[in-house]
């Protein structure tokens, strides 16, 4: 895979993550955020695990349990913490805080456990994508500062983070199909207990139905196994900071499937969140030929 690409499937990834904002809230009026998550992560599971079989990619031997644990931990955790956090808080600042931190987290974690120091030009493009974050949310909810919805919500950015550093070292050794599918098919498990505590009736409805399928294959299935793909050859403190085209995206869906409005400030926080997403990529993409060229090199 060559240097241009990986950036562009971190990003579509992250698109596709942003339509789970406009589907929840298409979702029928009993079906509880916790509940949403776990049926998520239930879904895209299976499907990743079907399409593991029909490959004939499953292949276990001498696969490392225990990083798999943490990364399946880590997003099962995710889920609760991050729509525990924007309830408690609200949208705008649960949003910001757990999306926000999270590359600055994944930035810190690559730096102790992997001794990678991140470059200038990735604090530059992500304290410019945060700040855009910021101010894209600025119009929403009215903001409601709660210290505990704060510290689930940066319990979720620490979640995502740890999730990417992990897995990042699966797909290295590993397909990135295997990795997504066992990943989420323990992200599944552990999270199964909230189906039984939570209303699930909805799951019989049409809308739930289609609903429950799009999280699961489409924002969860697809999306994570781009996202996989991508990191294969992109750090995962740059992979969480192009995964801020998630909020972007669904900005972009409350304006033009919701009817939500944006204010000029929102718009110009969208701007620099461009912007610095932009950077990133050609930082990334500049990376990539150059390392190309090292290999021609030593090849020649």
């Amino acid at each position: 895979m060559t240097g241009k690409l990986p950036p562009f499937l971190i990003l579509l990834a992250a698109i596709l993550w942003g339509t789970t904002g406009t589907s929840q809230a298409l979702a029928p009026d009993s079906a509880h955020p916790i509940a949403i998550g776990g049926t998520r992560l239930a879904v895209g599971g299976v499907f990743l695990l079907l399409i593991v079989l029909l490959t004939g990619k499953w292949n276990v031997r001498n696969w490392p349990i225990k990083p798999t644990l943490i990364a399946a931990l880590c997003m099962a955790l995710y889920q609760p913490l991050f729509f525990s956090a924007v309830t408690l808080t609200g949208v705008a600042i649960g949003t910001v805080v757990a999306i926000g931190s999270a590359p600055i987290l994944s930035g810190f974690l690559e730096w102790v456990y992997r001794r990678k120091r991140p470059p200038m030009i990735w604090w530059c493009s992500t304290l410019l994508s945060i700040f855009g974050c910021l101010l894209l949310f600025m119009n929403k909810d009215a903001v409601q500062v709660d210290p505990v919805g704060l510290f689930l919500a940066l319990g979720a950015g620490l979640s995502f983070a740890g999730y990417t550093l992990v897995s990042r070292e699966l797909v290295a050794k590993y397909s990135s199909i295997s990795v997504v599918a066992i990943v989420f098919t323990l992200s599944g498990i552990l999270l199964s207990p909230f189906l039984f505590v939570f209303d699930i009736s909805w799951l019989a409805s049409s809308r739930g139905v289609v609903v429950s399928l799009h999280l699961g294959i489409v924002a969860t299935g697809i999306a994570y196994l781009l996202f996989a793909k991508g990191l294969t050859h992109v750090s995962s403190s740059t992979a969480v900071t192009l995964s801020l085209a998630e909020p972007l995206t669904a900005a972009l869906l409350g304006v033009f499937i919701v009817g939500e409005t944006l204010s000029l400030i929102s718009w110009v926080g969208m701007i620099l969140l461009l912007i610095g997403i932009g950077i990133l990529i050609r930082s990334e993409k500049s990376n990539g030929e150059m390392e190309l060229n090292e290999q021609k090199s030593m090849s020649g």
